[in-house]
Formats: C-alpha cells, sequence, structure tokens
C-alpha cells in the first residue's frame, strides 16, 4: 500500500516543499528512509517508531520506505517526522485519508510518547505552499508566527494523535485566528531619549542616523552613556511595515529565535552581540547554513560595542554585507544568500584605557598603544561609517536638568523623513536614504549649487574617498527630509559633514 503527504525542509531561509511517500509491502520488518535525508531525519524513525506505538497505533510488522522527493535535494531537520508518521499510518491502512485532507502541509517533531514538539523555520515552510494546497498543520507553539497569512489556514496540533483524528476526517483541529494583538519578541528594553541628559549633539546625529537609517560611530570615554545612546535607537525608528515583518520573521524562524506565541512583528530588531563573536556567528554559515547576527539584524539595528576588541578579521567580514545588504556562504551543497538590510551602529574608547583626551581623568597608554588600539579599524570599515562624532562628558549640571524630548515625539519626525523617502522612491526597490548609490543621487535628489561646491571642496580638504564623498550626501538628504526641505542645501551638507570628525582618527 502506498501513501503520499506533504512536508517541507529548509534552504538557507527558504522553504522547499517535500513529498513524503510511503510504501508498506511484503518482506523483512523495518523502516528505510531514502532522499538525501540527514541525522535528524534518519534518526526520526526511532522517534516515529515509538510515537506511534505510544499513541494507540501498531507499527506495521512489514518493509516500510519512505522516499523523501525530490530525491536530489538535501533534506535537513526534524520537522518531517509528523509527515512520516501519518504516511506510515495512511499506507498501512490505519488512518484513512478523509476529503481533502492530504492537500495540507504537516510539519512537527515528534516526542516518543506522541507529542509534537515545535521545530524552527515554520514560517518560511508555511511560504513555500504552491497552488493547489489547503493550509498547514503545525505544532501548536509554532502556530502564532503563521496564524495572521492571508489565503493559508493554519491548523495547530499537540499530539500525533490530533494529527491523526484531522486527517481522517474529524474536526478535532479548529483553524488557528490570528491574534487580536499583534506581539514582538521581548529582546532587550529599549531606552527612552528623554533618560538620556545633555548630550544635544550625540542626539541630534542619532535622529539623523534613524532618519536614513545610516550608519553610525560613537566614540568616547567610558560612562559617558555611548552604549545608552546606542539602545536608545530602536525606539525611535517607525514600526516594521508587514512586508518588513515577513522578511524578518522569516530569517528569525530559520535561526530558532522566534519565542512561542510570537505574532506579527512590529519593532525592528536589535542585535548586540558580545566582542568574542566568531565571523560565522556574526556573518552566518555553519555545516547546514543558518543565518548570523548581520541577518538576525535585518531592517534594524546591529551594534558593536567595544569594538576595537572585536577580531579585525570579523570586523572586515562585515564590509561586503554593508556594501550589498546580503551576505553570502557557499559550500559543497550550494551558495545561500542570507538578506542583512542593517543600520551598524559601533561604540569605541579613545584608547585601551579609555581616557584620551578625556580632560577629566589622565590617559595612562603610550602613544603605540593608542594607534594599535585604533587601528585595529581598517581605513576600509571606518569609510563605511555614514556618521562618526565624539561623544564627551555631560557637565554635572545638566544630569538634574529637566527631560528632553522623548523618543515618542522623535519617532514622529523620523516617520515623516521615512515617508519623504518612500515617495522619492516610489519607483524603485529602494526603501531608505542609505541605499542610494550614485545614480540615485543624481537623478532622484536636487541639490543647491552652494551645497554641491561644499561637498566638492571638502573632498579636497578633508580627503575623502569617493565611497565617503557618496556618503556624506546621503547624510546630507537625510538632514533635508528631517527639515522638510525641498532639496538639499548649503547647512545640510555642512552639518552631514561634521558628522565625519573621527573617521580617520588614529589616536593622536
Amino acid at each position: 500500500m502506498f501513501s503520499r503527504l506533504l512536508s517541507a525542509t529548509i534552504a538557507g531561509i527558504d522553504g522547499v516543499p517535500v513529498r513524503v511517500e510511503t510504501d508498506v509491502s511484503g518482506g523483512l520488518p523495518g523502516l528505510e528512509i531514502v532522499g538525501l535525508a540527514d541525522t535528524a531525519v534518519r534518526e526520526s524513525r526511532h522517534r516515529v517508531r515509538s510515537a506511534v506505538k505510544n499513541s494507540g497505533f501498531e507499527m506495521p510488522a512489514r518493509r516500510i520506505t519512505v522516499n523523501l522527493a525530490p530525491a536530489d535535494l538535501h533534506k535537513d531537520g526534524s520537522q518531517i517526522d509528523l509527515a512520516i508518521a501519518l504516511g506510515i499510518l495512511t499506507a498501512s491502512g490505519q488512518v484513512p485519508v478523509g476529503g481533502d485532507r492530504d492537500q495540507y502541509l504537516f510539519l512537527g517533531e515528534l516526542a516518543l510518547d506522541g507529542g509534537i514538539r515545535p521545530v524552527r523555520g515554520v514560517l518560511p515552510m508555511v511560504l513555500s505552499l504552491a497552488g493547489g494546497f489547503k493550509g498547514a498543520v503545525v505544532p501548536y507553539e509554532n502556530s502564532g508566527e503563521v496564524c495572521f497569512l492571508d489565503g493559508i489556514e493554519i491548523r495547530a496540533a499537540r499530539s500525533l494523535r490530533e494529527a491523526a483524528g484531522f486527517l481522517r476526517g474529524e474536526n478535532c483541529l479548529k483553524p488557528v485566528a490570528p491574534p487580536k494583538a499583534v506581539s514582538t519578541p521581548d529582546t532587550q528594553r529599549t531606552v527612552d531619549m528623554a533618560e538620556i541628559r545633555g548630550q544635544a549633539v550625540a542626539k541630534r546625529a542619532l535622529l539623523v542616523a534613524a532618519a536614513g537609517s545610516h550608519n553610525l560611530l560613537l566614540k568616547g570615554p567610558p560612562g559617558v552613556g555611548k552604549s545608552m545612546l546606542a539602545r536608545a535607537l530602536p525606539g525611535i525608528l517607525p514600526d516594521l511595515t508587514r512586508e518588513e515583518a515577513l522578511e524578518v520573521m522569516r530569517i528569525h524562524s530559520v535561526a530558532g529565535v522566534l519565542p512561542p506565541g510570537t505574532g506579527l512583528m512590529r519593532q525592528r530588531p536589535f542585535r548586540a552581540p558580545h566582542h568574542t563573536v566568531t565571523a560565522t556567528a556574526l556573518i552566518g554559515g555553519g555545516a547546514n547554513p543558518r543565518p548570523g547576527e548581520v541577518s538576525l539584524a535585518h531592517r534594524g539595528v546591529l551594534f558593536l560595542d567595544e569594538m576595537p576588541e572585536f577580531s579585525p578579521a570579523v570586523l572586515n567580514a562585515l564590509r561586503q554585507p554593508l556594501e550589498d545588504g546580503y551576505a553570502v556562504v557557499t559550500r559543497s551543497r550550494g551558495t545561500y544568500k542570507f538578506p542583512c538590510r542593517f543600520q551598524l551602529v559601533g561604540a569605541m574608547n579613545n584608547c585601551p584605557c579609555g581616557y584620551y583626551g578625556d580632560g577629566v581623568r589622565e590617559c595612562t597608554c603610550t602613544s603605540h598603544a593608542r594607534r594599535s588600539y585604533v587601528g585595529r579599524l581598517s581605513g576600509p570599515f571606518l569609510d563605511r561609517m555614514d556618521i562618526s562624532i565624539a561623544v564627551g562628558r555631560v557637565p554635572v549640571e545638566e544630569l538634574g536638568g529637566a527631560r528632553g524630548e522623548d523618543s515618542e515625539r522623535l519617532r514622529g519626525l523620523v516617520a515623516e523623513a521615512r515617508e519623504r523617502q518612500a515617495r522619492r522612491f516610489l519607483s524603485s526597490d529602494i526603501c531608505v536614504n542609505a541605499e542610494m548609490g550614485p545614480r540615485e543621487i543624481s537623478t532622484l535628489v536636487t541639490f543647491s549649487g552652494s551645497a554641491r561646491r561644499l561637498a566638492f571642496d571638502a573632498v579636497t580638504k578633508m580627503g575623502l574617498s569617493t565611497r565617503a564623498y557618496y556618503r556624506v550626501l546621503k547624510v546630507a538628504v537625510s538632514v533635508a527630509d528631517l527639515e522638510g526641505s525641498p532639496r538639499v542645501e548649503e547647512e545640510h551638507v555642512a552639518e552631514a559633514l561634521s558628522y565625519r570628525q573621527v573617521v580617520g582618527e588614529r589616536g593622536e
């Protein structure tokens, strides 16, 4: 006897449908799984055998062959367990298929007692459904990440017995309704800008960076508020659009970092890896390639605190993702592209002890130590930072002063600037100013004559590279957007140039 059900696997961040074909025939009893299955899939025969028996069914004492098609696609993960178990039950005649119930996607890892455990990558696997399929049966804990999809019926199962009853045609699994209020993963507490006393220049730079999604470097002595400023950035960024949320959630689902019950994400990701992170963990990779921190920060913020403490090789590995907006991982099985349009924010001290140029505490580092410390950030890497500013100590009289503008109001200003950019890039796939290239700058943006001349003069006087020149122009466009100006004026370029005060400094 033969049956065919549908499951899926992950390739990069994309779901790929897998047809689970089961044949029960005469011969020596045994269960064989073919079709380029990895260790987790091959081991499923042990989980399936126990789950079937402990769910009140019989494991056929016959030869069982399970083929995972297409046979030339590598199958990774334990999410195919449920489809394999149901295939055995239907092929052996214990669970007849009712109506169109075989037109559903079945995902879930089986526990030995027949329970269904959550798996990673449910969202992209459900999105891989082609026409002709009605919906998906997923683990109960994963239902929140897919229940809001339009046109796809989602059923949540807690056990093999429930899934078998649904396949038989019983109404034991009701469709999962989208939550009334969307939720988002509780990552790290966002700092309100009103909590930060003083630092008017740094706050303004943060606002400009948020408006155009520009990379930002904060440099100064310990304890002046660099990390606090960085953690305030997500609070002034606009919410994710539905399309952006689906992009982000696909990546987080594949990485397995979506908490149970997560609905459609609205808050932009904020990732802050430790300085001991490896290049693979940061960029992505592994034997079965998974997204790294840069992809988990897609459409959000990647914060690198104490940036010179990171390995120079790790920092230089960021150069290609920063330029291209995606990370490429090549393995013998193929090449994988992980999207990573993120906003990089870095914080660093002036020297190893941190107090060079402080004015209050004396630096104990030698000139060579200072140069070596700051020199861990290469010139090409620093060239990719759109905004670089020095953050100094806050005068003690300002610490007890009045609260400044809160994040809610600043978020409104950023949202208005982003709306102007959306109108500007209506006919392109660009979302924010930071993604513009020379062609977009020359065709979509209007500069006054004096603004152009100031930018040209800065190339010679400040020794700007061609890349740095265009980055100054993009920051100037964001300043103009915040001001509501229809064109970029000289004062906008001047402010953008003032934000490159730290780039190229080497400790003296």
